[in-house]
């Protein structure tokens, strides 16, 4: 277990939910050398990615199948959930 800022994680690069929190998902990523906190997800909505038609639409939105952007972004670890 890793002990962040006051926050337990199983590991580095491991989502994890955060209830009560801004959001929905936090994670620990790491690349190379560099640690940072990452919170992504609204807390309000619901995940429906079973659904063919909302999964495209939200790929095409957040530019999924482009240049995968660093770990150390909400755009890949929201991604990566979807």
């Amino acid at each position: 277990m890793i002990t962040y800022r006051g926050e337990r994680f199983s590991g580095y690069n491991k989502p994890k939910r955060t209830p009560g929190k801004s959001k929905k998902f936090a994670v620990l990523a790491k690349e190379k050398d560099e640690v940072k906190l990452i919170r992504f997800g609204d807390p309000d909505m619901r995940i429906q990615k079973q659904f063919p038609e909302r999964r495209k639409n939200f790929r095409a939105r957040m530019r999924c199948d482009t240049d995968p952007p660093s770990k150390l972004t909400a755009r890949y670890w929201s991604c990566k959930a979807w």
